[in-house]
């Protein structure tokens, strides 16, 4: 079964409606999905607000669990805890953090604020990552992203390397933005693979901590289940 924490609709920048998104990811064989739309300090409410009703919909009448999410990107490190507290309190069972990523002109000092604010579940695409920043991670259960996506996957041996070594929790999502961004069986497996990761990881990072992820957000899911 696949579980993935970080998609987007066209809420953000992705090319589906966030109810479309969830569909072919039912579609795929999904067993779990989080909507994670990019989000800052003007929109998170408006964001959360349409993928709540969305997620909740999804998951009462679809075989999957749809959580509502954001990704914060592009957020001064300094402002980062308080729209993460601001996500959480509009209702995300997943709040993501936009790390900084070999590709992109993130602020230095976004994977560590992420990593500390007790808000954060996923530090996504982190990155050359330094070893504090992932034991701080580790002490804290902030889960490091390995990215199946072009250009953020850049680093993933690193990540792989800094969580293994530090004992932070990693995860594999897809970062998708369009279907065929959507994870196959045999995909993730390649992008683990072509990471170095040894195969008697694999199943920790596919199953084992995704899985215990989606209990720790349970309860987060009680009132986003209200809506129809």
């Amino acid at each position: 079964m696949i579980h993935d924490f970080h998609t987007h609709s066209f809420l953000s920048d992705g090319v589906l409606s966030p109810v479309e998104l969830i569909r072919r990811a039912v579609a795929a064989g999904y067993a779990t999905i989080a909507v994670t739309d990019h989000a800052g300090p003007g929109n998170v409410e408006l964001v959360l607000d349409q993928l709540v009703r969305e997620c909740s919909t999804a998951t009462k009448h679809w075989p999957i669990v749809a959580l509502p999410g954001v990704e914060i990107t592009h957020v001064p490190a300094a402002a980062l805890a308080g729209v993460a507290r601001a996500a959480r309190r509009a209702g995300a069972a997943i709040v993501a953090v936009h790390g900084e990523t070999v590709v992109e002109p993130v602020e230095p000092g976004t994977n560590r604020a992420a990593v500390e604010c007790e808000d954060v579940d996923i530090l996504c695409h982190p990155g050359l990552i330094t070893d504090e920043e992932a034991r701080i991670a580790a002490v804290r259960g902030c889960i490091l992203e390995i990215s199946g996506r072009k250009g953020h996957s850049l680093a993933n041996a690193h990540v792989i390397r800094a969580g293994l070594a530090t004992g932070a929790k990693l995860v594999l999502n897809s970062d998708a933005h369009e279907p065929s961004d959507l994870h196959t069986e045999r995909f993730r497996t390649l992008v683990l693979r072509g990471a170095a990761l040894p195969e008697s990881e694999f199943h920790s990072i596919l199953e084992e901590n995704p899985r215990a992820l989606l209990a720790r957000v349970q309860q987060s899911l009680a009132p986003v289940n209200n809506y129809t």
